[in-house]
């Protein structure tokens, strides 16, 4: 399949960065799709789309409409059944893709992580004593927690949970990152955190929790990125750039 514009997977940091690239002279005929997940997504400087695609068949009807002549897969590294969607599309139409993605975040000194595969993992490794968590997973993962409701969380997203999916005993707070790592020590020190809970997302914007974590000498459990389909992971925005230049097919 021959096309002629660059599709981007976007909902992050990087893919907005990218977006910024592009709209900033790149002579390049790029969209960028949304999720819609957030009710107040931050809209990219280049044409984009909101919603999803209707699983692997949905997308691939898109990438023919659209003349898509390559992919790059900038979404929450969490994104598993999104980016696996991709890969099944891409491989179907014989579409290039790239995912462009960040570091994952590796412990360092002073820290006491508890690693785990998923967020049922992570409510187990909460133990049986009551503790006061500190929530930094995103809502759609909240309601596994209502299964040990012993405990007191506090839990940090952009949007607001649904009542039903809360645990009887939870405060929330709405902000989106970056944050700073003193006003991190001050949160949790207010709240009286025991533990945070997180997930392994990488990235600058969100890591001052961990450090806030280590100075307090807190343990955090990190729940670890999915398994991905085999894909080309790019983690600069100068090579996925020229990974785009590659393909793009107009002058």
């Amino acid at each position: 399949m021959t096309g002629k514009r660059i599709l981007i997977l976007g909902g992050t940091s990087e893919a907005m960065a990218l977006a910024r690239a592009l709209a900033d002279g790149a002579k390049i005929d790029a969209v960028m799709s949304l999720a819609g997940r957030t009710s107040y997504p931050v809209l990219p400087p280049i044409p984009h789309r909101i919603g999803g695609f209707g699983g692997v068949d949905g997308l691939v009807a898109y990438l023919e409409e659209q003349s898509i002549a390559a992919v790059i897969d900038a979404t929450h590294p969490f994104a598993a059944q999104m980016t696996r969607n991709a890969a099944l599309a891409c491989a179907k139409l014989g579409v290039p893709r790239a995912v462009f993605t960040r570091a994952a975040w590796h412990p360092g000194e002073g820290d006491q992580w508890i690693s785990v595969t998923n967020t049922e993992a992570a409510v187990e490794a909460l133990g049986n004593a009551p503790r006061k968590v500190f929530l930094t997973v995103g809502r759609l993962s909240l309601p596994a927690f209502k299964q040990a409701p012993q405990h007191s969380y506090l839990m940090r997203s952009i949007d607001a949970p649904d009542a039903a999916d809360r645990p009887p005993q939870m405060e929330l707070i709405l902000a989106r990152g970056p944050f700073d790592v003193d006003a991190e020590i001050e949160l949790m020190i207010k709240h009286g955190i025991d533990i945070v809970v997180t997930k392994n997302s990488g990235g600058n914007a969100t890591d001052a929790k961990l450090a806030a974590a280590r100075a307090l000498q807190l343990p955090v459990i990190m729940i670890e990125r999915p398994t991905m389909p085999e894909s080309r992971l790019i983690e600069k925005l100068d090579d996925v750039l020229d990974f785009i230049k590659a393909h793009n097919p107009t002058p």
